[in-house]
């Protein structure tokens, strides 16, 4: 018997391939998602499903649904999009979750939260366990996502202990593939549209800072199995790719794999960029049995694909 699973921003890059899984499985899934950083294009061709259901809907209003299991992804993720009304962006992290821990409360819903590493700040320990605390600018222009995110988290745990909210937390390092939005600034995505159509690749710095990369699909499966996972675990837990490379080294290997005659260009580093950034993940592995499988190499051909049908 399937369960009535609610995603909030499921019409986004990470929803999209999480309501793809979830009906899949023989679920009926409702989709909230306010369209500014998602694409009714992500989700097309699941509206004729009688499983799945669109509701345009803001997560900062409150709203009264019957469901089972509520996926809390609703957030812009890039700096772009999140600084672009930084206000409504911690609006959305804190009063979001204050209603979607409300609505789980009142319908004993089982809750997920999409962290993120940027709890982490620009991190003073490397690689970045879950008990790390992070080193967070509280005023700095992305601190509306990365405190609003710790926000978050404080009042996911505070439900948990004062009304027994069943929680789950994820701390989402950086993922990427098929239905990125091409402009949104991630590293990924802007790498592979640059090399695409032959322009310049800006890399921000001198490109030796650290990312971890990790496929769309992998992601999906840590997050599905920390839902499902035993109600004594509540997390935080990193979901992310241990497998570390320089910025420049991803810059050129999409030069590689597109056969691109891009040239590498360097400007200034933005403020608060973190240098480093490499989840620990033991954790993960002991309680989901997950790990990642793409390697970075599979999962950027599959990318620059989806990339190849929207240009």
């Amino acid at each position: 018997m399937g369960k009535r699973i609610l995603v909030t921003g499921g019409a986004g890059f990470l929803g999209a391939h999480l309501c793809e899984r979830l009906i899949k499985e023989g679920n009926d899934v409702i989709c909230l998602d306010n369209l500014f950083t998602g694409n009714k294009d992500n989700i097309r061709h699941l509206l004729g499903n009688q499983y799945f259901e669109f509701i345009r809907h803001d997560i900062v209003q409150s709203i009264i649904l019957e469901v089972d299991q509520i996926y809390n992804l609703a957030c812009p993720a890039s700096p772009i999009h999140y600084q672009y009304n930084p206000i409504k962006t911690t609006k959305t992290s804190v009063l979001g979750a204050m209603n979607m821990l409300g609505l789980a409360k009142r319908v004993h819903a089982r809750i997920l939260q999409a962290s993120t590493s940027e709890v982490y700040g620009d991190p003073e320990v490397h690689p970045q366990p879950e008990s790390y605390r992070g080193c967070v600018n509280p005023i700095g222009i992305r601190s509306c996502y990365d405190e609003g995110k710790r926000v978050a988290e404080t009042l996911f745990f505070d439900y948990h202990r004062m009304h027994g909210v069943e929680i789950k937390v994820m701390r989402i390092f950086n993922t990427y593939g098929p239905k990125m939005h091409p402009s949104d600034g991630r590293v990924v995505s802007n790498f592979i549209v640059q090399a695409l159509r032959g322009d310049d690749i800006t890399i921000y710095g001198d490109g030796s800072q650290t990312r971890s990369f990790c496929y769309v699909d992998d992601l999906i499966e840590g997050m599905v199995r920390l839902m499902n996972s035993r109600a004594e675990f509540t997390g935080p837990v990193n979901i992310g790719n241990p497998s570390e490379f320089t910025i420049k080294q991803l810059a050129e290997l999409v030069i590689k794999l597109t056969g691109s005659s891009s040239k590498l260009v360097y400007r200034p580093l933005p403020s608060d960029d973190p240098l480093q950034r490499k989840p620990v993940i033991d954790l993960a592995k002991k309680e989901l049995d997950w790990e990642p499988t793409v390697p970075l190499e599979e999962g950027l051909l599959k990318t620059i694909e989806y990339f190849k049908t929207i240009q």
